[in-house]
């Protein structure tokens, strides 16, 4: 299964693609590492920003989609732009999305520890929360 590991970082979709297939877990190269939204007040731009990321899920032939959650209220909450930005991916006609709780994802990566460190995979530091969202969900689909 390919699954695009997403994390919403103020005006950007930080993205890692991975796919998992009989217990390997497999990194595929991706022409991007985040997609940014320029003015998330313009309906134009959030529109764009949507069809860029279902191109990405097409041309990549991506089954399934995994959005680290983000708290709505506190201290640590998620910006209005971030809410737009995973409303605009959710919306994608024929995409199945999942919105992981950050307490499912640490309990996954519990049961099954990374084999490596994420430095050893080649991607951009920035990746790391995308990655630990896909990888944490390919795990809890093959139990």
């Amino acid at each position: 299964m390919k699954i695009c590991g997403v994390e919403l970082k103020g005006n950007d979709a930080v993205i890692c693609l991975l796919s998992h297939a009989e217990g390997v877990v497999h990194l595929p190269d991706c022409r991007v590492a985040k997609l940014t939204i320029g003015n998330a007040n313009d309906t134009q731009e959030v529109r764009k920003f949507q069809f860029s990321f279902a191109k990405l899920v097409e041309d990549y032939k991506i089954e399934k989609v995994v959005i680290r959650q983000r708290q709505t209220k506190g201290k640590f909450a998620g910006g209005g732009v971030g809410f737009k930005l995973e409303a605009a991916i959710q919306l994608i006609e024929g995409l199945q999305i999942d919105v992981v709780a950050p307490a499912d994802i640490k309990e996954s990566l519990k049961r099954n520890p990374l084999g490596i460190q994420f430095k050893d995979t080649g991607l951009k530091q920035y990746q790391e929360q995308a990655f630990t969202t896909a990888y944490a969900c390919a795990m809890m689909r093959s139990k």
